[in-house]
């Protein structure tokens, strides 16, 4: 068949029969209704994770050359600095 008799025998096909599944391959079956809703449930549920609840989102200002020191260890440098304060706090006091 050519480009333009596939494209026309497309468009003979009623719209509710588009589709219509052989029953041997199960992951081009179609979705049930169920399986659709809890599909969409799914996709609004995206997003970032709740935080655990253990740390609390405070403003503070460090020098330059202390932040430029955690950050060129790359990803992850707000973790190595909040590790960094609790190995601090096993030997010092805060007061």
């Amino acid at each position: 068949m050519s480009r333009k008799q596939v494209a026309e025998a497309v468009r003979a096909i009623p719209a509710h029969k588009h589709f219509v599944w052989d029953g041997l391959d199960e992951d081009e079956r179609p979705l049930s209704k169920e399986e659709m809703r809890a599909g969409i449930a799914a996709a609004r549920k995206r997003g970032r994770p709740a935080g655990s609840g253990g740390k609390e989102q405070v403003a503070i200002r460090f020098d330059h050359e202390v932040l430029a020191a955690f950050r060129a260890g790359g990803p992850g440098w707000q973790t190595r600095m909040n590790d960094a304060l609790k190995d601090w706090l096993r030997t010092h006091t805060p007061a």
